[in-house]
C-alpha cells in the first residue's frame, strides 16, 4: 500500500487542509465544520462541511472550492489525484469540536469508535456533552463516555 495514502497520513492531510481552510471560510462568513479525506468508489475524497447561521447555498460552496483548490495546489501538491467537494453538513452533520459536542447536548448522535468499548464500536444515543475529554452518551438505560481520541466519527442521528 503507498504509504501516502495511509488512514493516519490520510487524517494528517485533512487536518493541514482544515488549518488551510479555516481562515477561508471564515474571511467569506462562514463557519468550517470539518474536513475528511477518504478513499471513495470514484477516487480519492476531500470534502469539506461548511455552514452559516442562515444555512449556505451554491455559491458559498463555489467560492470555498474555488478559493481551496488553489490553495491546496500551491501548499498540498503531492498529495496524488482526489475530488474536492464542499458541501453542507446537512441533518446528519458531523461533530468534531469541543464546542459541537456541548452545542448539541440533548440530540440523538451516532459514534463510531476507533476501538471497541464495552464490547462495541457503534453507539447511537442522546449526547450529554464532553467533559474531561470524554464524550457521554445516553444509551437506553446506561451511560457510556467515549474517550475523545477514540472517537472516529460522531454526526447527528435523525
Amino acid at each position: 500500500m503507498d504509504h501516502r495514502h495511509s488512514p493516519a497520513n490520510l487524517q494528517k492531510i485533512a487536518d493541514q487542509v482544515s488549518a488551510l481552510a479555516k481562515p477561508v471560510c471564515e474571511s467569506e462568513g462562514l463557519e468550517l465544520i470539518y474536513v475528511e479525506y477518504q478513499r471513495e468508489s470514484g477516487g480519492r475524497i476531500l470534502r469539506l462541511y461548511i455552514d452559516k447561521p442562515e444555512g449556505i447555498n451554491l455559491d458559498d460552496c463555489a467560492i470555498v472550492s474555488r478559493q481551496m483548490g488553489d490553495i491546496i495546489d500551491v501548499n498540498l501538491g503531492d498529495i496524488g489525484p482526489f475530488n474536492l467537494e464542499v458541501t453542507s453538513p446537512g441533518p446528519s452533520r458531523p461533530l468534531a469540536s469541543t464546542e459541537d459536542f456541548n452545542k448539541y447536548k440533548g440530540n440523538r448522535v451516532k459514534i463510531k469508535t476507533t476501538r471497541s468499548i464495552n464490547g462495541q464500536k457503534n453507539f447511537k444515543g442522546i449526547l450529554l456533552g464532553i467533559s474531561g475529554g470524554q464524550v457521554n452518551l445516553q444509551l437506553d438505560e446506561q451511560i457510556v463516555a467515549i474517550p475523545n481520541q477514540d472517537i472516529l466519527k460522531a454526526r447527528l442521528a435523525d
